[in-house]
């Protein structure tokens, strides 16, 4: 079963983030509430956490500006 890895809503008055980096690689095995990646609001840098077990296939840059709800990477 494949999960995917959305960019959160942090705050009320958040629309998008931008992602600042991934704390694992593409490939590795992540464990459920394990940290993923950092993204980077109007107020601060948040670590955010696996929703699921499994190997990590990345879909989205570093760098880059995300709106909320946008697939950042699958877990399958």
């Amino acid at each position: 079963m494949t999960t995917q890895v959305l960019l959160p809503k942090l705050g009320f008055s958040m629309n998008e983030g931008t992602l600042t980096e991934w704390l694992l690689e593409d490939g590795a095995t992540v464990a459920e509430g394990q940290a993923l990646y950092a993204l980077e609001s109007d107020k601060s840098v948040q670590e955010v956490e696996s929703p699921a077990s499994g190997t990590l296939r990345i879909v989205a840059q570093i760098g880059e500006v995300y709106p909320v709800g946008t697939v950042l990477a699958e877990i399958v």
